[in-house]
Parts: structure tokens; sequence; C-alpha cells
């Protein structure tokens, strides 16, 4: 059985059963649904799309000529609980892949933000990057709010990082589009179309 096509190139059934087989041999199987539940179902649709995605990701890296070589780390691209979130758990997991990182690399490098956007930034979060001030009992006191030049660059970084991951997720949700063809079953875990979907606003 094929649970989905990308670029043409068949995903067997056999690749989604070897990969939750590995997961459910984890440290990580007591946190799982039980299979044959709809919460199963939707790990093995998760899983789909993290094996499409790194297919994709694959792809992409032979077209560019890319190796794994020089990538960027994966804290570097993903420091914290945040950036994950904004990026989405599939393109959070491939990037584990030091090749999946290198492609983020090149499909982000011409992203950038402005001195605009760095100074509209600090307005609206003039506390974002002050430390707080020592007292004399060991308690930290009120922090200061830094001016815009002493703050620049680490507003600077932390715009950009956040321009490249949402750049990165775009250019992935295309390519996916393009490329990735699920067999019904297999649809995207938040598709509202397929029956397991349980996610109600």
């Amino acid at each position: 059985m094929i649970v989905a096509t990308v670029g043409g190139a068949d995903v067997p059934v056999d690749e989604v059963d070897a990969r939750e087989a590995r997961l459910r041999d984890s440290p990580l199987a007591a946190a799982l649904p039980k299979a044959d539940t709809s919460e199963g179902r939707q790990l093995r649709r998760w899983l789909t799309q993290l094996i499409v995605t790194e297919r994709v990701i694959a792809a992409e890296a032979a077209a560019l000529d890319l190796t794994d070589a020089d990538a960027p780390t994966e804290s570097e691209l993903l420091p914290d609980a945040t950036a994950r979130l904004e990026i989405g758990s599939v393109a959070a997991a491939a990037l584990a892949n030091p090749l999946a990182r290198k492609v983020f690399a090149r499909v982000t490098a011409d992203v950038d933000v402005s001195d605009a956007d760095v100074a509209a930034y600090h307005a609206r979060n003039p506390l974002r990057f002050a430390t707080p001030a020592p007292t004399r009992d060991g308690w930290r006191g009120p922090a200061t709010a830094p001016s815009l030049a002493d703050v620049r660059p680490q507003i600077a970084d932390h715009l950009r990082a956040a321009a490249r991951r949402k750049a990165f997720r775009v250019w992935l949700d295309a390519r996916r589009a393009t490329l990735v063809r699920l067999a019904p079953g297999y649809e995207h875990p938040g598709d509202p179309r397929q029956p397991d979907n349980t996610h109600r606003h």
C-alpha cells in the first residue's frame, strides 16, 4: 500500500510502519497513543507528514547540490520551545537532520529585517533585552529599559531568526503542496475532512 507520493515517488506503508515501530520501541513509548485508536491513527498521519517532509527536503538538497557539512546546529535554528511552536512540529522534527538545517540556511539566506522593524520592536518591548539590576540583599531589582543602540544587535538577531523560521515554514508548505500527494487515511492530522480530526473551535 502507498501512503503518499513525493514528486511521483511512492512512500510505502512499510516506511510508516517501521517509523512507528521504532517510536514504540523507544523511551517515548509510554507517552504514545495506543495503536488502532483515533489518536494512534493521528500519530501515523503525523509520521507520514514527517516522512514526506524529509523527502521534500532531501530532494531540495540534491537539487541544490548541498551536503550537511557546516550545517547550523539545531539549537541555533530552534533555540527554545517558542521557536519550535513557530515553525511547527513536523518541520522542527525534520530539522533534527543536519542536511535539513543546511537547506534551511540556503532557503533563508536572504531573509533580513529592517532598521524600522528593529526600532518598532524596541518601542513595543522596551524591557525585552533589559538586564535586571542586582540589589544589596542579593535580589534583582526592576530592570531599566536599555537604549535602542544598546540592544539593536540582540533585537535584530531575534527578529531575523523568527523571520527565517517563518520563511522556511512558508517555503516548506509550498514545496509540499507542489510535490506531495497523500493517500486517503493519511491526510494531514489537522485536515478537517479526515474523521480523526478532533481540533474544534
